[in-house]
């Protein structure tokens, strides 16, 4: 891929991001690239001609984002189906969605104008919430769709269904359901299994379950999850990749699937996603 319009947002609250955001705009250039930089980036450094960040997405190739997982996972949702691929350059240590880090943010720029980056087709979920009188919210997330309990200090009942059969009645303090690039989240956490980008699947992890049978289970990537609370006691909430938690009303059912969209993951060449993993995770063979 050799893009020739880029789109620049940065995580305005990280430190050094203001720094980092006119560097990499000096550093672009150097090569024959228009730079878009989003409205609140924009402002926070600095730099005229700042854009919407829906009209820098529409205009742009490739968006280059500068903070850390959680900022690229805010631009997924705040863009939706108008999100481009994405290569991230992370401030602080190097992320699981982010390639590159912000002290080498000259070769990352060096790369992407090159065209030598690699893309990894990232699996997004849709999570559908029916409501008792029928009205529906759609939610899509890169991430997980996660049940909590909120601020009460007591488990929660979720049956759960898989392509109609039943699974189990999980008493938890909460559910996962992760793609396989949200099972080295919160679900990598809370016991789960760690997924590679491109198995397609996805995992239901409880958290802390309250019966010790209760485990996590990889499901296909066709499969259809529906989640009913079955608690009536205390308020159960559903969240998309830590966005604001909706109250799920008594009734509701939530249907989660694979989205037919995916997400464009850029790396850097000589990066990959087991090379992260041992990385972040320090692995480094037997210590027998």
């Amino acid at each position: 891929m050799h893009p020739k319009t880029v789109g620049l947002i940065a995580h305005t609250g990280k430190a050094g991001a203001a720094e980092l955001v006119r560097a990499v705009q000096e550093e672009f250039a150097r090569f024959t690239l228009t730079v878009l930089v989003e409205s609140e980036t924009a402002r926070h450094a600095g730099v005229e001609h700042g854009l919407p960040i829906r009209e820098v997405s529409n205009r742009a190739d490739l968006l280059v984002v500068l903070g850390g997982d959680g900022t690229i996972l805010k631009v997924v949702g705040q863009l939706d189906d108008a999100v481009k691929p994405i290569f991230g350059i992370n401030i602080g240590s190097l992320g699981f969605l982010t390639c590159a880090a912000s002290s080498a943010y000259a070769e990352a720029v060096e790369c992407i104008a090159a065209g030598e980056m690699k893309f990894s087709k990232r699996t997004l979920l849709q999570a559908s919430v029916k409501g008792a009188a029928g009205a529906s919210i759609e939610m899509t997330g890169l991430n997980d769709a996660v049940f909590s309990r909120g601020e009460v200090s007591r488990m929660i009942r979720l049956k759960t269904r898989v392509n109609g059969e039943a699974l189990t009645e999980f008493n938890a303090d909460g559910l996962i359901i992760a793609t396989p690039t949200g099972s080295t989240a919160y679900s990598l956490s809370a016991g789960g299994p760690i997924l590679a980008p491109q198995s397609g699947a996805l995992v239901i992890t409880p958290i802390c379950p309250h019966v010790l049978t209760n485990r996590s289970i990889i499901v296909g990537a066709d499969a259809v999850i529906e989640v009913e609370p079955t608690e009536r006691d205390y308020p159960v909430y559903l969240s998309v990749d830590g966005r604001e938690a909706l109250r799920l009303e008594s009734g509701s059912v939530v249907t989660v699937r694979k989205s037919a969209r995916v997400l464009s993951l850029a790396a850097l060449p000589g990066v990959s996603f087991f090379s992260v993993v041992r990385q972040k995770l320090k692995w480094r063979g037997s210590n027998i």
